[in-house]
């Protein structure tokens, strides 16, 4: 379980396939607190640390991983979001988020905001999907690349999100043009809302 609170970028420096598996290398500044099956959000998607070694650390992408998400398309030199799994006694800062990328978003507007930064991204939108919660509401939240973010202005297949200086400089946002891939988790309480409506009427 995560928060959306991105700990740091880490850098990917070496990158293996295994036959339809993918294994990353990458560094960061607590590399040497982590542990073998430790779990660790990569640009949102939960994967657990294999190898340490060198001060850098290697966790596995399984097909299905790489399909929903961005991860296929790192290369070595690229920076992800990475966040440790939340702790149990401390504030709740983000939003739950459980480390299951739903889908891929691209971005199709950068606007500046005097100050921060409107990002517009947009989805691949399944209306049967949707009724299981898998979509955005004004004000709800929603994680992109692994960041708990505010929606803002949805509509059926396009959300849009507020960036401050901040989480613009210490994550891959600052690196997100238009046409850039982002992976994408709708909010688990939302899915849990449809499926006990979706059951009732079936009731």
């Amino acid at each position: 379980m995560f928060s959306g609170i991105v700990e740091e970028c880490a850098q990917v420096t070496k990158i293996v396939k295994e036959q339809e598996n993918m294994h990353f290398t990458l560094k960061c500044s607590f590399v040497n607190e982590l542990k073998i099956d430790q779990s660790v959000a990569h640009n949102g998607v939960c994967l657990t640390v294999v190898n340490i070694e060198n001060g850098e650390y290697t966790v596995t992408a399984m097909k299905e991983t790489l399909m929903r998400s961005n991860l296929g398309k790192l290369k070595v030199g690229d920076l992800v979001n990475v966040e440790r799994s939340m702790l149990m006694n401390g504030r709740l800062d983000g939003h739950i988020v459980q480390g299951h990328v739903d889908q891929t978003a691209t971005c199709i507007e950068k606007t500046d905001a005097q100050g921060s930064t409107y990002f517009k991204f947009k989805y691949a939108f399944d209306s049967e999907m949707a009724k299981k919660g898998y979509m955005t509401v004004d004000k709800g939240s929603v994680t992109v690349n692994g960041v708990s973010l505010t929606v803002c202005n949805p509509t059926k297949d396009e959300f849009q999100v507020a960036i401050i200086p901040y989480t613009l400089e210490n994550t891959n946002f600052k690196n997100i043009e238009v046409g850039t891939m982002v992976n994408i988790e709708f909010d688990i309480i939302g899915k849990y809302i449809c499926r006990l409506e979706e059951l009732k009427s079936q009731a």
